[in-house]
């Protein structure tokens, strides 16, 4: 069996590969679903009369609000629309209590702490440590974050300011956090805090492409346990449309709302209107882009079917891998700590992934375990090389078989 592993990994060498599934990035035919929005005809005015082409507007145009208050199921007046990414309006939220948070704004705090569950998104750790700010990881269960383990760090320390999660199709294993979870999660935070911060970023809200359990809207379960000035949820199109060229939208309250009020008025002159009018006049509605996604769907549900098969040849002796039902990820956990390894094997083969730790704060796995793959951005073809490879790998890492 060694051998033809080998054997294997030497033919795999001598293809020269270069293949690259290292980001979780929609393909040029999910791409062109929303080609027409590039020609698409609007009005140069607001349903409100405000002219879209020139300044103002820091919050964003009515109707886009309105688009985010359908998606995110939230009242309008607590809806901002802005600008490309999930991501962005969750930096900004960082910033404005960095900056603003009453009563001690977080920089003039001597050590404030976020828990992350992990693994989770690289870039929600670089954010973080951007601003001095401590992640603190705690394990993921399969309905949500692990309980015991945030009220056990939230009872022995008291310098935590906020938990940053992912609450459906979590990045990078795919997790739905149950209603219950969610609720529990509340009802301990709050009662550690009242100032202490609930931030989702929300990136898959609709990147279902399997049927996915039901998750009670997130605005109602926060309205439901009275934090919704504690919770800020962000979600945006920029794996809808286009990649930098969407619109986001950011649901919160109270003294949440006021913080990103404050910090986009000064930051931002004024959102596109242009763009946000176009993705408006493109979807309709909530529904809209629900069956939008549908055609998304379609096409990524092949590559996973793909990853999948090949995963599933390896001899569980070696691992395990979720199994999501959307976004755009699955995670493979070896049973020894050889993912670095694995890592710079496919590496040595030609296929690039995301570095062995990436999904932990400080880019430490405790147990170099986790691997993270991105399968949607690389053709069929392509993809069934760089699973060769990949489960290559993880076999002569797991077998120690000299290559």
């Amino acid at each position: 069996m060694h051998q033809n592993i080998e054997t294997k990994f030497n033919n795999l060498k001598e293809r020269n590969l270069s293949i690259d599934i290292t980001r979780g990035k929609p393909d040029r035919s999910q791409l062109d679903l929303s080609n027409e929005l590039i020609d698409i005809s609007i009005p140069s005015i607001s349903e409100d009369g405000i002219d879209l082409r020139n300044y103002g507007e820091p919050f964003g145009i009515k109707e886009a609000r309105k688009l985010g208050a359908e998606l995110l199921d939230a009242p309008i007046e607590n809806i901002l629309a802005g600008e490309q990414s999930s991501l962005l309006l969750t930096y900004q939220t960082v910033l404005s209590n960095f900056l603003f948070a009453e009563p001690t704004p977080w920089k003039d705090l001597k050590n404030p702490k976020f828990i992350c569950p992990v693994p989770g998104f690289d870039r929600h750790f670089m954010m973080l440590d951007d601003f001095g700010i401590e992640a603190v990881g705690i394990p993921l269960n399969e309905d949500g974050i692990d309980l015991d383990a945030f009220k056990n760090l939230l009872q022995n320390d008291d310098n935590f300011v906020g938990i940053l999660c992912v609450p459906k199709h979590s990045n990078p294993s795919g997790e739905i956090y149950s209603d219950t979870n969610l609720e529990k999660m509340f009802e301990i935070g709050s009662d550690y805090s009242d100032k202490f911060l609930f931030l989702f970023d929300h990136a898959y809200l609709i990147h279902d492409f399997l049927p996915t359990p039901e998750q009670k809207p997130l605005w109602e379960v926060a309205v439901k346990m009275n934090v919704q000035n504690q919770t800020v949820i962000t979600t945006s199109f920029s794996k809808v449309t286009f990649g930098g060229g969407g619109i986001s939208f950011i649901a919160t309250a109270g003294h949440s709302l006021e913080l990103i009020k404050k910090v986009r008025t000064t930051m931002i002159i004024c959102p596109d209107k242009l763009n946000q009018k176009r993705h408006v006049e493109f979807f309709k509605n909530a529904e809209s882009v629900k069956k939008h996604m549908q055609k998304h769907a379609e096409l990524v549900r092949p590559k996973f079917e793909i990853a999948y098969s090949h995963l599933e040849k390896l001899p569980k002796e070696c691992g395990t891998f979720s199994r999501p039902t959307g976004g755009y990820f699955i995670t493979y956990s070896t049973t020894k700590p050889i993912a670095t390894k694995v890592v710079e094997l496919c590496k040595e083969l030609g296929v690039l992934i995301t570095p062995a730790g990436s999904t932990f704060p400080n880019n430490y796995d405790p147990n170099d375990s986790v691997i993270r793959l991105a399968p949607t951005y690389v053709s069929k073809d392509e993809l069934e090389d760089a699973m060769e490879v990949f489960t290559t790998s993880i076999q002569i890492a797991h077998f120690d078989i000299k290559v």
